[in-house]
């Protein structure tokens, strides 16, 4: 991979990582398009951890806040406030995309499952439930009115995440909005929900796939986070202007047209759905069919 492949992955993983169209779709789409290998999950998680930066820095004041309310609720004080609230609903929201990520691990770095068929499908039909929730949910739940088992419930949604295509963030606010939350509580809510489960999977693969990320990857790795930390600050802001004024609408069209879009090329040979299974230390060829 080159410094150009490298920021080109950066500004993808950043501009998609919060917007709910599924960084990690992208992030298959994008070399299979150029006709270059599947950088794999672990690259892809390892470059997450700069959007992750870029949360906890634009959301510090909510984090510090929670955090202070976390521990003072193990001593008992103010387990009712808000900040508690939200702090021990991230907690337990966490748990089941860990328990189940860990479980199946080996299934969702597989081709099958990073089969471009299989984004398509989950682009498609997380933007009708996406369509469903925006119209359903009652939008009537502020920050105030956030509850532990609104953390739990949401969790669950956040597991779909582990479905490339499906989109933590797509996944986690149409949760919400089902709860009856407000899209800018929603979407407040999924940002910070991420931050436990995004750092521990970017934590995880630095470590598994050390010897790629310290060795040839290093350099790429390096300049696709920090790409992905700048961009991903800007699409924050972008992605919460564009909730409040105007709902998810926007997103569910562009997730359903790419589904199709992809669904098409793959039709036509344009596209190759999975990356060809390859011996150890064999290099992986282009991906892309020619017309």
């Amino acid at each position: 991979m080159d410094l150009i492949e490298a920021i080109l992955y950066g500004i993808v993983q950043g501009l998609t990582e919060w917007l709910p169209i599924s960084s990690t779709a992208h992030l298959r789409i994008l070399p299979a398009l150029l006709g270059k290998p599947d950088p794999g999950a672990g690259f892809t998680a390892v470059i997450q951890l700069g959007t992750v930066l870029a949360v906890l820095i634009f959301f510090r004041s909510d984090i510090a806040q929670a955090l202070s309310a976390f521990f003072k609720s193990l001593r008992g004080e103010g387990r009712d406030t808000p900040e508690a609230k939200l702090a021990w609903g991230a907690f337990y929201g966490t748990l089941p995309i860990l328990i189940i990520g860990f479980a199946l691990k080996d299934l969702i770095k597989s081709n099958q499952v990073r089969s471009l068929y299989v984004i398509a499908g989950t682009l498609i039909f997380m933007g009708v439930v996406m369509l469903i929730a925006e119209k359903v949910g009652k939008q009537n739940r502020g920050k105030e009115d956030l509850e532990v088992k609104d953390g739990i419930i949401v969790g669950c949604w956040q597991a779909l995440a582990l479905l490339p295509g499906m989109s933590r963030s797509g996944s986690t606010i149409s949760g919400a909005l089902f709860q009856g939350l407000d899209r800018t509580t929603a979407a407040r809510f999924s940002f910070l929900l991420s931050i436990p489960s995004i750092t521990a999977a970017g934590v995880y693969e630095l470590y598994s796939e050390r010897k790629e990320i310290f060795g040839p990857l290093l350099m790429p790795a390096l300049v696709a986070t920090v790409v992905s930390f700048v961009v991903g600050y800007a699409s924050i802001a972008l992605l919460l202007k564009v909730i409040q004024k105007q709902g998810i609408g926007i997103f569910v069209g562009y997730r359903i047209v790419l589904g199709i879009v992809l669904l098409v090329l793959l039709s036509q040979g344009k596209l190759v759905a999975t990356e060809p299974e390859t011996a150890p230390g064999e290099k992986v060829v282009a991906s892309r069919v020619s017309p």
